[in-house]
């Protein structure tokens, strides 16, 4: 006898998880790849002076005994794990990834469990997470689309926000239930353990868990116990050895340069978004203290007073509006009253999902050879970072580098320093001068007894330039991609 068909609401639960479940399997591939842009390079030279040091690392980037708000619990334990396992820097890191790929989709997945006992909840929320952006890509720390998530997934911010959606779950909890002294002094330590990790992603946290409090109307006694908690984890932030923790309120200017941008072409980056906004605001209908729409309006209103006081760093929260507004338009999907409704939610987020994922659909390029790529899928794929492992058989740990920006976010990963930060650097009190050090001695007008001095200033022993760049102090010892050569300085 044959088996009956699936309903159609049984195969409207199963989609949902079939399609996190290819999510899923691509960013596990993803990891393997381990694709190299961004900040990748700051993260694997962390590693690399813990692996060393782990009790006085020094800058990580530069030879100088400075600290660094990179040095955070989570990659302490990392270079505790290359140091004790011998395990290569980038091996510790694709490592790392999955334990943070595992923290997010269970995080998410538990948290929207708090919110909706519907079965295909967690897995469309996953969905929502990773692609109702926009039609243009947004790569960004911190931020969960597709294409940025595998770029980052190596990240301390993806186990950071994997962290507070736990987090946020066990402060749902304990307000709802009567819980000890001991577990809301180990929210305290957790939630000061996500701010240490990934500032920005702390301050996310955060909103998520004042939101969480605002909706739950907490008795005086558990505000008595949330002040205990804050206490406690006031106390590990001000304890951490690593870095002065309270010192990155001063950043300066450099800071909100770089955060600019993410105040340009919201629409295009985030105009899928809109629909949980609408989600929204039937919630607010319904319970003004709605969880997530409290959360949203903190986001938001942090994120606009970023653009009205020029603190364009505030910009970093813009995840505590977004996550919410995509939450909430997976659960308006399943848990509308009427069927028509659903039926309704179901298609306008399907296809908004279906935009999302074509916009991102170049994320296939990482674990796929652009040329077995259908064309449109293809031009959408931008080519990873190359790195400087070939520089690696000459340049030693330790050795000081004379590069460029772009080069000297990727070095220091193998080891060297570079003379400049290719980051911002708050704690390196001389980076101004590195900077123009740099600048000074790639300037065509500069003659070569200057660049001479330049390098005996900083300790340089090789320089990354190109045929151009050469000195009768420089010798020839490789020639790398797009036209890059390495010199070892003559004494």
């Amino acid at each position: 006898m044959r088996a009956a068909p699936p309903s159609a609401a049984s195969a409207g639960r199963a989609l949902p998880w079939a399609a996190a479940a290819l999510v899923l399997v691509l960013m596990l591939l993803v990891i393997v790849r381990l694709p190299w842009a961004g900040d990748l390079g700051m993260h694997a030279a962390t590693v690399q002076r813990l692996r060393h040091s782990l009790l006085d690392p020094g800058n990580p980037l530069v030879d100088a005994d400075t600290p660094s708000p990179y040095y955070s619990p989570w990659m302490l334990l990392l270079g505790l794990l290359a140091r004790v396992t011998g395990l290569s820097v980038f091996v510790v890191l694709r490592i790392g990834a999955l334990i943070g790929l595992a923290l997010l989709l269970t995080g998410v997945w538990r948290y929207v469990r708090t919110l909706s006992a519907h079965r295909a909840a967690p897995a469309l929320a996953i969905l929502c997470v990773v692609f109702l952006w926009g039609p243009d890509v947004f790569n960004w720390s911190g931020f969960l689309g597709l294409n940025s998530l595998a770029l980052t997934v190596s990240y301390p911010s993806v186990l950071a926000l994997g962290l507070s959606f736990h987090f946020w779950v066990w402060l749902t909890k304990a307000l709802r239930t009567d819980t000890g002294w001991p577990a809301w002094l180990g929210l305290g330590l957790l939630w000061a353990l996500i701010l240490l990790c990934h500032q920005f992603s702390g301050v996310v946290a955060s909103l998520g868990a004042l939101a969480v409090v605002v909706a739950a109307r907490p008795a005086r006694a558990i505000l008595l116990r949330l002040a205990a908690a804050l206490a406690a984890g006031i106390l590990l932030l001000a304890l951490w050895p690593y870095y002065d923790f309270f010192a990155l309120f001063a950043a300066g200017a450099d800071l909100e340069a770089i955060h600019r941008p993410l105040y340009s072409d919201l629409l295009p980056r985030f105009g899928l978004v809109l629909l949980g906004v609408v989600a929204l605001a039937l919630r607010w209908r319904r319970d003004h203290r709605d969880v997530l729409v409290v959360f949203f309006v903190l986001g938001a209103l942090l994120f606009a007073a970023g653009a009205l006081t020029g603190h364009y760093s505030w910009g970093r929260a813009l995840p505590a509006a977004l996550i919410p507004a995509q939450l909430a338009a997976a659960l308006e999907t399943v848990s509308a009253s009427r069927r028509g409704v659903r039926v309704a939610w179901a298609c306008l987020l399907g296809i908004a999902l279906a935009v999302g994922a074509w916009a991102q659909a170049g994320t296939l390029g990482y674990v796929i050879d652009r040329d077995d790529l259908p064309a449109p899928i293809a031009a959408k794929y931008r080519t990873p970072w190359v790195g400087y492992h070939w520089i690696t058989p000459w340049v030693g740990y330790g050795d000081v580098v004379m590069a460029r920006t772009t080069p000297s976010r990727q070095i220091p990963a193998y080891g060297p320093y570079t003379v400049a930060p290719g980051y911002p650097d708050f704690f390196l009190p001389d980076e101004t001068g590195r900077d123009e050090a740099v600048t000074r001695y790639y300037a065509p007008t500069t003659d070569s007894e200057t660049r001479r001095a330049i390098a005996r200033r900083y300790g340089v022993r090789w320089v990354i330039g190109s045929k151009s760049t050469a000195e009768p102090w420089l010798r020839e010892v490789k020639r790398g991609p797009g036209g890059q050569v390495l010199y070892r300085v003559q004494p």
